[in-house]
């Protein structure tokens, strides 16, 4: 359980109690991997509120905390919150202050009589550093999506839509291992490439199109985020003029990726290759985030980050270019900050490939 490493957070805020309410937020205090739960942290322990769809595999998942059925008790998530509150003689509750909606907050303030005191990224900046176990489970996340790269390389080409290889790519990564809770993955072509997150459509992989891939995957909750763009036939000048230029943004931001290194510092290394070119005004500045069990975590990489990189926080790294009307092209590692360096989890060239 990860609650010890809340202990210096409750001395420095003497702050009595810590509700969470965001679902990787309760997974990783207690373990729990189902929905429509929440926790109060203490010093002394965990209390998971949840109801009886869910009681069976919280008692399962998360044997340490005290599970309370919310509809047994109060009839409310915030009314079974408060019971527990006055049952313990908690006086005081730091809550998530960007996943309380006015309306849970409201009935809260009226059901106890404990100061609410609104947190900012309290855990995230935790979870940010990740534990060994932490770390095999994103490596397996990131080697299943490695894997159904080659596979879905086999599936690209021209009259194929869009979705159909969106899907194909999806059931990949399930087949290789992966969770079965598929999240939002980009697979677009043609000019759609320019679209940052594009959705993918009906359209058909034509000749000369870039197909870029933007995907990933859940291991134990644990997420993988990597980006490829290849080229549907022999590339023009220009799309490996552009693809170019993205390949050595990367390498030049992995370049100074490692402990102590600011986040501010990624993105600065990460523009020289086009600073004196046409296509700086089509590069998009925010150019990494930290990831586990959520997929966008802190800390994020963008202009100004006053974020310092700790070692075992890992974080993607995806320079792009986009032209709006022609395409773009994004290619996206995932790595382990390490002192001196960082290790990458994605284990595919940066090379241009022509299918």
């Amino acid at each position: 359980m990860f609650n010890e490493r809340l202990i210096p957070w409750f001395r420095q805020s003497k702050i009595e109690a810590l509700f969470l309410k965001k679902d990787p937020n309760v997974r990783w205090a207690s373990g729990f991997k189902g929905k429509d739960s929440c926790v109060l942290m203490t010093p002394d322990g965990g209390f998971l509120i949840t109801d009886p769809r869910y009681t069976e595999q919280a008692e399962l998942e998360a044997p340490d905390f005290t599970l309370v059925n919310w509809r047994a008790v109060g009839g409310t998530m915030m009314k079974a919150l408060a019971h527990v509150c006055k049952e313990q003689n908690i006086k005081s509750i730091g809550f998530e202050s960007d996943a309380l909606s006015f309306g849970e907050y409201s009935q809260l303030k009226a059901e106890t009589d404990a100061e609410l005191i609104p947190t900012e990224n309290v855990v995230e900046n935790l979870r940010s550093i990740k534990t060994p176990e932490e770390i095999e489970d994103l490596r397996a996340a990131c080697e299943i999506s490695c894997r159904a790269f080659y596979r879905i390389l086999d599936d690209i080409r021209v009259g194929v839509t869009e979705k159909e290889l969106a899907a194909k790519l999806s059931s990949y990564m399930v087949f290789e291992g992966a969770d079965t809770k598929p999240y939002g993955n980009i697979l677009i072509s043609g000019p759609n490439t320019s679209l940052l997150h594009g959705i993918p459509s009906e359209r058909a992989v034509q000749y000369g199109d870039f197909v870029l891939m933007d995907y990933g995957c859940q291991f134990n909750g644990y997420m993988s985020d990597m980006t490829r763009t290849v080229v549907v036939g022999k590339a023009s000048e220009k799309q490996r003029e552009v693809y170019d230029l993205v390949k050595r943004m990367l390498e030049d931001s992995l370049a100074v990726m490692k402990a102590g290194t600011k986040c501010k510092d990624v993105y600065e290394a990460s523009v020289q290759a086009i600073k004196d070119t046409p296509y700086y005004p089509y590069h998009y500045n925010g150019l990494g985030h930290g990831i586990g069990l959520f997929v966008h975590e802190v800390p994020f990489i963008r202009p100004g980050a006053a974020a310092v990189y700790e070692e075992n926080v890992v974080t993607t790294i995806e320079p792009g270019l986009y032209i709006p009307g022609w395409g773009g092209v994004r290619i996206e590692d995932q790595v382990i900050i390490k002192d001196g360096g960082n290790e990458n989890l994605i284990r595919v060239s940066h090379d241009l490939i022509e299918l």
